[in-house]
């Protein structure tokens, strides 16, 4: 029996029991996570910082944001109206609410070492629903992945947690007939790779893959004459933040009549120092992609092995579809647009993304409505006068997109929506309240929100 079977088995006999714990349990079991990610802080930090070379400060939020992924999760799943009860007491009695997968598969990320690996949100939604978990750790931060998962199986029931390692092992999870989901952060040809084997399966399962975005920023006539230099400088920090290494990282920005604007941006990106990435073979990746870049558009910035800017007009960008592909790093493409017409073009022809920024001034973007329909299609984010980079975590969120941005657009990997992948609908049919769970029963004795139907009302009744 391979290590995977075993991991696998072992989360299915722990779902028996683990998948139909309350709230309550849930959230004490998360919380316990979070206290002790904490206290094996410092070495978590130190071990992460030597296989990634992020920094100190940077690594010390990361652990934060993690625990506190994991307190919002505790939260929502004490709180319980998250299931989604509905009661339809029409010709026939109907209730139904979401019920847990059952074991999930998460693959690491290589640049998020804690928020989106092994104690990371795909972790904390998955086990909120009442998932066990495998993790197939990410080789770029091995010895950072077993310590936060010794961490997470010190406090959790046996078979709840698993940790292989391997590509090899990867396949064979994605492949195995107990697994029932799949969460992946990564490149587009990775998340590729695992839909079309997670389809292949007798019993096909969904698969949750983040697989990468250009994150376009548009930035309007008047906000560009009023704000081009401030927008600068905050499009630079946000290109170069973390060596560009984020899968928000605004890789595209178009603009009119943009010299000015060029230029500000061009000086502050040739001064950029810089800095190692986080493995050689993404730096080789990012090498390649600004040779890439540089064989068709303008290069008007650049620091070997660093940050670079690029030009071209929105035409030649229209008649290049490569110039749309994700260079991951610290490099971004501005497309100066001719005409309003050009610029809903550009926006019509883009990919699904993680997000899209536009830069307004007072007033301007009530006139440029037809852009943000075309957005609303494109995109799982609107970010209005900011910049993509640094994705809150709060219950509202969104972190997803339409293909390829995300596998299934209908999805985020960050907020509390998070949890409904890996949970179905049940309905119960004229069952005895006996036999319904307590978010179902007539009382309603957890004091959940509930859907009452007919009237299609949220409804709140409290046991007396």
């Amino acid at each position: 029996m391979s290590a995977v079977d075993r991991a696998a088995r072992a989360a299915s006999d722990a779902f028996a029991t683990y998948g139909w714990l309350n709230g309550r349990k849930k959230g004490e079991l998360l919380r316990a996570i979070a206290s002790r990610l904490e206290v094996t802080g410092d070495a978590i930090i130190a071990i992460a910082n030597q296989e990634t070379s992020l920094g100190i400060p940077r690594l010390k939020s990361e652990l934060a944001r993690t625990c506190n992924q994991l307190r919002m999760f505790a939260g929502l799943v004490e709180e319980g109206s998250w299931v989604d009860a509905r009661i339809d007491r029409g010709k026939v009695d109907v209730r139904s609410m979401l019920r847990p997968l059952g074991p999930v598969a998460v693959f690491g990320a290589s640049n998020f070492p804690l928020a989106f690996s092994v104690p990371g949100g795909d972790t904390a939604s998955a086990l909120a629903a009442g998932c066990p978990v495998i993790v197939k750790a990410h080789p770029a931060h091995p010895e950072t992945s077993k310590l936060t998962a010794r961490a997470i199986s010190e406090v959790v029931p046996q078979g709840v947690f698993a940790l292989i390692e391997g590509y090899e092992a990867g396949t064979e999870l994605v492949k195995h007939p107990l697994v029932k989901a799949v969460a992946f952060t990564g490149s587009r040809r990775g998340g590729r790779a695992l839909m079309d084997i997670a389809a292949a399966r007798r019993e096909p399962i969904p698969v949750f893959a983040e697989m990468g975005s250009i994150n376009p920023v548009f930035i309007l006539p008047r906000a560009l004459r009023e704000r081009g230099a401030e927008i600068a400088t905050g499009l630079h920090a946000s290109v170069t933040l973390g060596v560009g290494q984020f899968c928000t990282n605004p890789g595209l920005v178009i603009a009119r009549q943009a010299n000015t604007f060029i230029e500000e941006l061009a000086t502050k990106m040739a001064a950029t120092p810089c800095a190692p990435m986080l493995t050689s073979s993404i730096a080789e990746a990012y090498k390649t992609g600004v040779a890439r870049f540089g064989s068709i558009v303008n290069r008007r910035a650049f620091v070997d092995g660093g940050a670079a800017l690029f030009t071209t007009s929105a035409a030649t960008f229209l008649d290049h579809e490569e110039l749309m592909e994700e260079v991951f790093g610290p490099s971004t493409l501005v497309v100066e647009f001719d005409d309003r017409e050009q610029l809903l073009e550009v926006a019509r022809r883009l990919e699904g993304q993680l997000t899209a920024t536009v830069h307004a001034a007072e007033g301007e973007i009530d006139d440029y409505r037809d852009l943000i329909q075309i957005l609303e299609t494109k995109v799982g984010r609107i970010v209005v006068n900011g910049y993509p980079t640094g994705v809150e975590v709060a219950p509202a969120m969104v972190h997803g997109g339409p293909y390829p941005a995300t596998s299934d657009g209908r999805s985020t990997s960050v907020g509390t929506r998070a949890i409904e992948r890996f949970t179905r609908p049940i309905a119960w049919q004229n069952a005895p309240d006996a036999a319904l769970p307590d978010e179902l029963k007539e009382s309603n004795p957890l004091g959940i929100v509930r859907m009452m139907v007919p009237g299609l009302l949220l409804a709140v009744f409290y046991h007396s």
